[in-house]
């Protein structure tokens, strides 16, 4: 099914605006950004028209989304239909199919994605566009845990893994989880499986998956013993509903509360990069190009960390993105 014809599902996501809490973002958001013009999305041609279709991870997609928005604004004859599809989601059934032009991941594209890709003739371009302190989180009215290791998370997210919070820890109740977190087609699904539950596919499968993080956010509000993972900015968005778990990696490291200054410095253990990838032919496209420069540049701009709420794209991203794309063009 083509991009253009998935029902223009961006119309029924709300245009979310997220608001970051970390104490140290606008000194992160200063070190990353990057003094460039980005007030005409590109060449200020008004006669630029086109659809740049945009899918993939739902942690990219409020930085995509709030992009769309602003290039909008300025080119009003360019359709920016963003659609938070899951990394894998987009990678299997838009992207490699050369039905969305741009895929958001909050994991590095797989080597089948990558097959898949190349059996369609897309060329995908990978750009480095920020960071994220993944979030484990829990109800307000948990007041056991405040700082978890990767073992405990491990032996609740693992295949069979324990029932109730009693099994981690004796002094935690004797309560079962009500366990929340992405779909098995969201890279944060990915990364989460790979670096914290460790074995890659062992995930459990008996809890509420979801692309839509909201969902998650209302799940953990309504459940003194439920626990979910997201994307940081969903978190910033909604410390007021939910409780933020520090975590570490082991019994013997310190515990390290998730947020930018943190996931920028490479202190917070649940740090990881965000991308996003492009298809080389559509890059030909005015539209698409002209978008794509606005996006490469604006990364680097304060708002990232103020509004959106994820660590900005630092100077040499920047510029090596912008010589992906010039290349490609």
């Amino acid at each position: 099914m083509a991009a253009n014809q998935r029902g223009r599902s961006v119309e029924s996501v709300s245009r979310r605006k997220f608001v970051a809490t970390a104490g140290g973002v606008g000194a992160v958001a200063l070190a990353g950004c990057s003094e460039t013009d980005t007030g005409n999305g590109g060449n200020g041609d008004g006669d630029l028209s086109g659809e740049v279709d945009v899918t993939g991870s739902s942690t990219v997609f409020p930085i995509s989304d709030e992009m769309s928005e602003k290039f909008m604004d300025d080119h009003p004859s360019v359709n920016v239909p963003v659609d938070p599809t899951g990394s894998g989601g987009g990678f299997e059934n838009f992207f490699c199919h050369g039905d969305s032009d741009i895929n958001g991941a909050s994991r590095p594209i797989k080597p089948e994605e990558e097959d898949l890709c190349s059996d369609n003739d897309v060329n995908p371009i990978e750009m480095h566009i920020g960071g994220d302190a993944l979030t484990m989180a829990v109800s307000p009215e948990n007041d056991w845990v405040d700082c978890m290791t990767f073992d405990e998370m491990a032996q609740i997210w693992q295949e069979d893994g324990a029932e109730t919070w009693a099994d981690v820890n004796s002094d935690w109740p004797d309560e079962p989880f009500d366990l929340y977190g992405p779909d098995t087609t969201s890279g944060t699904y990915d990364w989460f499986t790979e670096n914290v539950v460790g074995e890659a596919g062992n995930h459990r499968t008996d809890y509420e998956p979801t692309e839509d993080d909201n969902l998650i956010v209302e799940g953990l509000e309504s459940n003194p013993y439920a626990m979910g993972y997201f994307g940081y900015a969903y978190y910033s968005e909604n410390s007021d509903r939910v409780k933020a778990l520090s975590v570490r990696e082991s019994e013997g490291d310190s515990c390290g509360e998730p947020g930018l200054e943190a996931a920028s410095e490479g202190t917070y253990p649940m740090a990881r990069p965000l991308y996003i990838y492009v298809a080389e032919d559509a890059v030909q496209r005015d539209e698409v190009y002209e978008f794509l420069k606005f996006y490469i540049e604006s990364a680097g701009e304060d708002w990232i960390a103020d509004d959106v709420g994820y660590v900005p794209s630092n100077d040499d991203m920047v510029d090596e993105n912008l010589s992906k794309l010039e290349d490609a063009r």
